[in-house]
Order: structure tokens, then C-alpha cells, then sequence
């Protein structure tokens, strides 16, 4: 969960010069055609016959277009969780299409969902293929979870936060993913052994040093994913192999801390 100002966008990467720029005209439609190459248009739902307005499921083609895709983002699988996802039932907004913008979105209690880059950006470091097997720490709305269920994965989810842990839980379920994602509130430090090995651990929030237990959980290959540093972080990826792990840092971020465990002492 990313900080409710506009600091979790990371700086220009290479390959995009002059730092992040919306889609260009001749570029529209980038994000629409991948997604009809996998079948899937704008509003549709995995078959799951869901309405909502038009706007709405318009304003979500225009976010994949132009706050993932045009950013370089090419995965088909991520492009059309995104497009599929209904990004404003987690927001809990009373105006929905705040919930398309290109920033964080507050959902209370001080926490918020990252912004659709950045749920993007980690669901493609994580390098997942279905069947997978994937663990969050930082449910917050459940939104990101929803994107790797939608991906194919059984997702199991910690919250810190006991409310947000309920109240994802019950819009999980009422999205139509609630046997998909499995959802607890506690401290997500330890992880959550009993289902381990996972395919992937996505860390949602701001840690000062990497937590070991997470780094056991995975399965040979699998990969954490985790903001780690203060005040700003670079998101991380470990990736798990037969020899131990290899380290690979791949853009600043800005999330709220991690509380819990992994602050005793500190």
C-alpha cells in the first residue's frame, strides 16, 4: 500500500525519456489490441457477467492504455487482470472514476492502493505463470490480490489491520474471488508457512531490511518482491535457486512502512 500522495511513482526508467508521458495519439489502442489478442474486451469479466456503466469500464481501458501500457508494460496477462479488475469496488470512494486516476488511492486508516503502475509494475516482477501459488503481505483493499487471482494464482493474503482485513475480504468475496484469495489479519513478517512454497511473495508496504522468514517461503524459482529502505525504497527482487538467492533492484519507489515484528528493536 503506497502513500496517498503522488511520491510512489517511480523516476524515469530506461527507455522512457523526458520521465513518464501519457500515451501519444498514435499510439492509442495499444493496451485494447493485447487485450483482444487474449480475448478480452472492454468490460468484459472473465465470463462472470458482472454490469457496471460503460464509463466506468471505459475509464479502466483508458488506464491500461495510458498509465501501463505507454509506460512499457507489455504483459498480456497483467493488461487484462488490470482491464478486468474493477478497481473502484476496493476504493470505497463515493465518486468511482477517482479510482481510475494515475495516483495512490486512500482507502482509509492511513493506507491506500498503490497506484495502477505500480500493482502492475510488481505483478510483472513476480514472474508468474498459472498455476501459482502467490502470498501478500499488505492486503489493504485487496485490490492487488484480486489482479493475481485474476492472473490465475490462489492467493494468500495478510493484513495487519484487522478492519481492512474484513472489509477486503467481504469485497473479495462480492467480486466473485473469494475462493481465490485467502485473506487473514496478523502480522505478515513471518509470512504464512503452513502453505508455503510459494511461486512469488509480494510485499505491499515499506520494509527496513528484507524479512528471512518471507525468503524460506519460496519455492526454487520463486521470486519476493519487496520495497525495501527509508524514507524511499527500491523495489526488489530476490529470486530463489538451487545455490541460495540472487538480488535484483529495479525502481525507486515510495510505500508506507511495514509495521509489526519487523520493527522491534529498531
Amino acid at each position: 500500500m503506497t502513500r496517498p500522495a503522488r511520491d510512489d511513482a517511480p523516476p524515469a526508467r530506461a527507455g522512457l525519456p523526458g520521465g513518464w508521458r501519457r500515451m501519444r495519439a498514435g499510439a492509442a489502442g495499444l493496451a485494447l489490441g493485447l487485450l483482444a489478442a487474449c480475448g478480452i474486451g472492454p468490460g468484459d469479466h472473465g465470463g462472470d457477467a458482472k454490469s457496471e456503466d460503460e464509463p466506468l469500464a471505459a475509464l479502466r481501458a483508458r488506464m491500461v492504455e495510458e498509465q501501463v501500457a505507454a509506460r512499457g508494460l507489455r504483459d498480456e496477462r497483467v493488461l487484462a487482470a488490470l482491464q478486468t479488475v474493477r478497481r473502484h469496488r476496493y476504493a470505497g470512494d463515493t465518486d468511482p472514476r477517482r479510482a481510475y486516476a494515475d495516483t495512490p488511492h486512500p482507502i482509509g486508516l492511513g493506507q491506500t492502493i498503490s497506484q495502477p503502475y505500480i500493482v502492475a509494475l510488481m505483478s510483472d516482477l513476480a514472474g508468474i505463470e498459472p498455476p501459482c501459488r502467490v502470498l501478500e503481505v499488505g492486503t489493504g483493499s485487496g485490490y492487488q490480490a484480486a489482479v493475481l487471482a485474476e492472473m490465475g494464482c490462489e492467493v494468500w493474503s495478510i493484513e495487519i489491520i484487522e478492519a481492512l482485513a474484513e472489509r477486503a475480504r467481504a469485497t473479495l468475496r462480492a467480486e466473485g474471488y473469494g475462493d481465490r484469495v485467502h485473506v487473514r489479519a496478523g502480522d505478515g513478517y513471518r509470512g504464512w508457512p503452513e502453505e508455503a512454497p510459494f511461486d512469488a511473495i509480494l510485499v505491499t508496504a515499506a520494509a527496513p531490511r528484507v524479512p528471512e522468514p518471507l525468503l524460506e517461503q519460496l519455492r526454487i524459482g520463486g521470486r519476493l518482491v519487496v520495497p525495501v529502505g527509508e524514507p524511499w525504497q527500491m523495489l526488489e527482487i530476490h529470486l530463489r535457486t538451487e545455490d541460495g538467492f540472487e538480488k535484483k533492484a529495479d525502481t525507486a519507489v515510495r510505500f508506507v512502512p511495514m509495521t509489526g515484528e519487523i520493527r522491534d528493536g529498531r
